[in-house]
C-alpha cells in the first residue's frame, strides 16, 4: 500500500479528506518525466554529464501523500538552439484593489450573497455538467535547490453525468514560470524551457462511474462539506473543488458566500481582473505559518467562482492557479 492510500490509513479518523474521492491528476508525474527526457534527447549528440538533479513536486495533495520523483540529471549547457523548445511565460500575481490593510471580508461577502442574480446556466438543464478550466501548478517541476520552478499549463473540458460517467479532454499548453529567475534557470538547463514539439494532441479520457452528490443549500451541510472547522485555507480549497465539479445553483452559491463570511481570516481585496480578463471581486486568506496565501475570485453579480490561486508570501509569487472559464448544463457529450 503506497502513496495517498498509505497516508490515509496512517491518519485514520483524523484525516480531513477521508471521505473525499480524489480525481487523478491532469498531468501525471510520469508524463513530466517523459517530457524532461524528450528534452534530453533533443540536445542531440552533446554528452550530458550528470551534475544536477531535478525534483518533481507533484502539488499539495501528492506532497502530502509523499509522492516525489527525481528526474535524470542534466548538465548546465547552452541548448538555446534546440528546435521546437518553448520559452513560456512568467506569471504575474493578480493586482488587488485593496493591496495593503484589506478589511475583513465578512460584511462584503454577506452583501454579495444577498444580491445575487441568475447566471445563464440557472435557466438551463441537461444530462451533463460541463466545465472548461485552465490549471497551472500541479504538478510543478522544481530544481534540486528548491528555488526554480516550472509547470505546464493545461486546459481541460469535462462533460460529466450525475452517475459520474462522461468524457474529459485535456490539452497541454505552454510551460509557465512563477518568476523570471525560474524562467532563466530552465532556459539554461533545458534549452528554452521544457521541450514542446508544437501543440500536443488533446488527450481524451472516458470518466468511470462515481458517486456525485451536488452540494446542498443547507448552511450546516455546506459548512461540513467546505470543512469550515479546519479554517479558511481548507475552505478555499473545497470551494474551488465544488465549483470545478458541480453546476452550482444560485441559492447554494449564496449560502457558500455566507459560510465564507463566517470563517475567520478572509480579507476583502475588492475589484480584480482574473487571468481570463474578467472583472470580479476577491478575498484572500494569509496562512503565515506556511508562507502561503489563498485567493478566491467571484463574479460580482452571480457569485460564481471565477478563479482560485495559491501564492507564496515571501516572496510573493504564484504556486498554482485554476481558472474556471465556463460552466453549463448540456445534453451533448463532447
Amino acid at each position: 500500500m503506497f502513496g495517498a492510500e498509505r497516508t490515509r490509513t496512517l491518519l485514520g479518523p483524523v484525516d480531513p479528506a477521508r471521505n473525499i474521492a480524489v480525481a487523478p491528476p491532469l498531468v501525471s508525474a510520469r508524463d513530466l518525466i517523459d517530457r524532461a527526457g524528450a528534452t534530453e534527447s533533443a540536445v542531440g549528440h552533446r554528452r550530458v554529464r550528470p551534475t544536477r538533479r531535478l525534483v518533481l513536486a507533484a502539488g499539495t495533495l501528492a506532497v502530502a501523500a509523499g509522492a516525489v520523483a527525481v528526474l535524470q540529471p542534466f548538465e548546465e549547457a547552452d541548448t538555446s538552439d534546440v528546435p521546437g523548445a518553448a520559452a513560456g511565460s512568467v506569471l504575474v500575481p493578480v493586482a488587488y484593489q485593496f493591496d495593503s490593510d484589506p478589511p475583513a471580508a465578512g460584511p462584503q461577502l454577506r452583501a454579495l450573497a444577498g444580491a445575487l442574480v441568475d447566471t445563464e446556466y440557472d435557466n438551463r438543464s441537461g444530462r451533463y455538467m460541463y466545465h472548461h478550466t485552465k490549471l497551472w501548478g500541479d504538478p510543478v517541476m522544481t530544481s534540486a535547490d528548491g528555488r526554480h520552478h516550472v509547470a505546464f499549463a493545461n486546459e481541460t473540458k469535462v462533460w460529466q453525468a450525475a452517475d459520474g460517467t462522461g468524457n474529459q479532454v485535456t490539452v497541454q499548453l505552454e510551460p509557465q514560470y512563477p518568476d523570471q529567475e525560474s524562467r532563466d534557470y530552465w532556459r539554461r538547463n533545458l534549452g528554452k524551457g521544457p521541450a514542446v514539439a508544437g501543440t500536443p494532441a488533446p488527450a481524451t479520457v472516458p470518466l468511470p462511474p462515481r458517486a456525485l452528490t451536488p452540494p446542498s443549500a443547507d448552511r450546516s451541510q455546506l459548512r461540513e462539506l467546505l470543512k469550515a472547522a479546519y479554517g479558511a485555507g481548507a475552505v478555499s480549497k473545497e470551494v474551488s473543488t465544488i465549483y470545478g465539479r458541480y453546476v452550482v445553483p444560485r441559492q447554494t452559491r449564496a449560502e457558500i458566500l455566507r459560510v465564507l463570511a463566517d470563517v475567520p481570516g478572509f480579507r476583502w481585496r475588492g475589484q480584480v481582473t482574473d487571468r481570463a480578463g474578467r472583472t470580479g471581486v476577491a478575498v484572500t486568506f494569509d496562512d503565515r505559518p506556511h508562507d502561503a496565501q489563498s485567493l478566491l475570485i467571484f463574479d460580482a453579480r452571480t457569485g460564481e467562482l471565477l478563479a482560485h490561486e495559491r501564492l507564496t508570501l515571501a516572496p510573493v509569487r504564484i504556486s498554482s492557479y485554476k481558472v474556471i472559464i465556463a460552466t453549463d448544463w448540456t445534453d451533448r457529450l463532447g
